[in-house]
């Protein structure tokens, strides 16, 4: 039994975390309260890596949710779900008087410093309740003050006192396809950058650009509201822990799915892709849908939720979990249909790997829940580290480093404690980016493996979490 303790922290991590709660209650026949509908005592799943029950029976989330002003967290208290977090696991600290981080990392940043300790008592008695806690799951974006300042702060106290457990995060970057009403969200986001680099085993990349153009462009939504983003994102979190929550015979842990993903430790910036994707607010026709489809959607070189493209670069690794059937199983999805659509997809080239180790692409087939509606027999989930992510993180450094050649609006981050003595800090997040996006143009060359020996050893040292062993790339795949 292995279980997850997830983190909402900031207006947008909390937003994205109630949706997914949302989400998997209802694959698991929860209901809002908590409460087990009676057909669903009998179903084979793993509730407990994500809830535990109460005395009462009730289902519980393993979650802490944390906001320095209450309007989310006052909104899900006063919700369809305000029966069903622990009300003991709301963390609005008295100190922050509701005022927010005010959309500055510095802010966040100083309030976790003052109010981490409290913190940490909520999440060292979830892990006590917890019979093997395998990692954590940190919901947060990288653009504001809470979920990028206070989150920063609280990836580095996580990655400190919890080094051998999993790190994993949905870190959501800002629309750049327009102007921002944060006008210092990159310097928040680089600051960010630098803690998801350094304390991070995994992180899911949700890039609000790529999300709005999939909303209008793929569904014909005129004007997607956040909560259509909400949506999409929630739907890529749940069917992401698919294979923990419906164990299958592979994949059933963080471990074994990162491990496939992520091979070497500092390249870990994962891209998702999914389809088919649905709107509650769109009427849509249901078309046909059959694994060749699902592979050859998720492999398109636009289909990725982040606004780069895959047809340049190389994918290090993939992994993409099919779900399929009807009621309640992937017996809907055959094993010789998956063996079929790789052997297309290999004569068709329509993968391009680096060059400098064995291919990497797993498939693996996860129930679907016989308490949601199917809309289209198969669906599917890629999670892919391909190097043309740095074309994404380099877009957020390019922004930085326009605003800081000028020094502006360096006076709002001077005023908080971590700056008061310089700006040294903004020198080493643009340093430790500079090299990450370095090293992921350097992945695509054949010498890779000798690139960068230079470098200090303990910067190619294991990940953070010693729970994650390297991988030998196998080339394989398994319904």
């Amino acid at each position: 039994m292995f279980e997850i303790l997830t983190i909402q922290c900031g207006q947008c991590g909390n937003q994205i975390g109630n949706e997914f709660w949302k989400n998997i209650t209802t694959e698991h026949g929860i209901e809002l309260d908590g409460v087990l509908k009676d057909e669903a005592a009998a179903v084979d799943d793993r509730k407990d890596v994500f809830f535990y029950q109460a005395d009462d029976d009730r289902f519980v989330p393993r979650a802490v949710l944390i906001d320095l002003e209450p309007k989310v967290i006052g909104g899900i208290k006063n919700g369809p779900m305000k029966h069903f977090f622990n009300p003991e696991n709301f963390f609005m600290p008295k100190i922050s008087e509701g005022r927010g981080a005010g959309n500055n990392w510095g802010a966040g940043y100083e309030m976790a410093s003052k109010t981490h300790e409290e913190l940490f008592d909520l999440i060292d008695r979830e892990v006590d309740g917890c019979d093997s806690l395998e990692g954590f799951t940190l919901c947060h974006s990288i653009a504001g003050g809470t979920g990028s300042g206070y989150g920063s702060y609280l990836l580095e106290q996580l990655s400190d006192r919890y080094p051998h457990k999993v790190l994993q995060t949905y870190s959501v970057f800002p629309n750049m396809a327009g102007a921002s009403d944060v006008v210092i969200q990159p310097y928040n986001s680089l600051l960010t950058l630098k803690r998801l680099e350094e304390c991070a085993d995994s992180v899911v990349v949700l890039d609000n650009t790529a999300l709005y153009r999939i909303a209008e462009e793929r569904l014909k939504i005129a004007d997607p509201s956040m909560a259509d983003l909400n949506t999409f994102i929630s739907s890529v979190i749940a069917a992401s822990t698919s294979t923990l929550r419906f164990p299958s015979y592979m994949n059933n842990d963080l471990v074994s799915i990162l491990s496939s993903l992520i091979p070497t430790p500092r390249c870990h910036f994962l891209m998702t892709a999914y389809t088919p994707f649905t709107s509650t607010t769109v009427t849509q026709s249901i078309r046909k849908t059959s694994v060749m489809d699902v592979l050859r959607r998720l492999l398109h070189p636009h289909q990725a939720m982040v606004s780069v493209s895959t047809s340049r670069g190389f994918f290090s690794s993939l992994l993409a979990i099919i779900q399929g059937g009807g009621a309640g199983g992937g017996e809907g999805v055959e094993q010789m249909q998956i063996h079929k659509s790789l052997q297309r997809i290999k004569e068709r080239k329509m993968i391009n790997f680096i060059p400098w180790a064995p291919a990497s692409f797993q498939i693996t087939v996860a129930r679907k829940s016989q308490f949601v509606e199917q809309r289209n027999r198969v669906t599917g989930l890629m999670l892919a580290n391909h190097t043309s992510i740095r074309t994404l993180l380099k877009k957020n450094y390019d922004e930085f480093k326009k605003m800081y050649d000028r020094r502006a609006y360096l006076q709002e981050y001077e005023k908080t404690s971590l700056f008061s003595d310089g700006t040294s800090e903004f020198d080493e997040a643009a340093e430790t980016v500079k090299s990450l996006i370095d090293e992921y143009q350097a992945m695509e060359s054949p010498s890779y493996t000798e690139w960068g020996t230079e470098r200090e050893m303990d910067e190619m040292a294991p990940m953070s979490s010693s729970a994650i062993p390297s991988t030998s790339f196998p080339s394989s795949t398994q319904p």
